[in-house]
């Protein structure tokens, strides 16, 4: 079976109530329930934290053994060359997902520090970002 992991940084526990306007009113383990209802013959598993040193963690234990890592390094993105380096160092092909378009957000947003180690980023797609990414690593 497929197994893939969806990392999400901080703040990203507050979805539903972290400023809806921005990030849907949909909290991520119901959506997570959808996932994995749309793909049953996959194994996805989650995994979110506020702490930097936790995401590059997880990205080393995962990042060798997982077909695919689908991550929302939340504001991380943007300011950690940590976890850019986490990511550079693993096989595991990941995508970068971002729920809102961080071109259409503050000027700091604009650029993504982790996104250059990625297969690919999404920018914009709301929640379906995720969808999205795991169907661009079930194509390879």
């Amino acid at each position: 079976m497929m197994k893939i992991q969806i990392i999400n940084g901080p703040n990203l526990n507050l979805l539903g109530v972290r400023e809806p306007g921005i990030y849907g009113s949909q909290g991520f383990e119901a959506y997570l329930e959808t996932l994995r209802d749309m793909y049953s013959i996959i194994e996805i598993d989650y995994f979110q934290s506020n702490v930097e040193g936790e995401l590059i963690n997880r990205l080393h234990e995962v990042g060798f053994d997982y077909d695919g890592i689908v991550i929302n390094a939340g504001g991380y993105t943007h300011t950690s060359v940590a976890i850019a380096d986490a990511i550079a160092a693993i096989k595991t092909p990941v995508v970068e997902v971002h729920i809102s378009n961080i071109y259409a957000r503050e000027e700091y947003r604009h650029v993504s520090l982790t996104g250059k180690n990625c297969k690919g980023v999404l920018t914009g797609f709301g929640m379906d970002g995720y969808r999205l990414a795991i169907e661009s690593l079930l194509k390879g």
